[in-house]
């Protein structure tokens, strides 16, 4: 139970992150491809921060060096490829059905959902396999 609601409130928080960046972006620039770019930049950010959140507290991973710990964030992104989709599926869909940034956000945080609950077997099985610590 503990494990889901870290979690959880690693999924917010990274939501969250990934939000903030969103509006600041379309605050700062307001030029063509304002909001793909606004989507783009805002998931890097949630997975960065999901990326270090999970190794340490969720899988409790240990990495031998920089170039393993690149090598283990590589491979967090390509499992994080089809989750995004899930994710911009969502969030566009509801944008381009209801036109507003609200209803954008409802969807990608649906997607978000959806998408965080499926990452979490896939990065189980295939990236944080081995060398966990304590």
């Amino acid at each position: 139970m503990k494990l889901v609601i870290y979690y959880s409130l690693f999924a917010f928080i990274a939501m969250i992150v990934n939000f903030l960046v969103q509006e600041l972006t379309l605050t700062v620039y307001l030029g063509t491809y304002r909001l793909w770019l606004s989507i783009f930049l805002g998931t890097i950010a949630g997975l960065i921060i999901k990326f270090f959140l999970d190794k340490h507290y969720i899988f409790k991973y240990l990495v031998k060096s920089h170039g393993h710990n690149f090598i283990l964030f590589f491979l967090y992104s390509v499992m994080g490829l089809i989750t995004t989709l899930i994710f911009w599926g969502f969030e566009l869909s509801f944008y381009y059905i209801w036109g507003t940034d609200v209803m954008k956000y409802v969807g990608g945080g649906l997607g978000l959902i959806l998408g965080y609950l499926s990452k979490y077997f896939l990065d189980k099985k295939y990236v944080f396999t081995s060398k966990r610590e304590g």
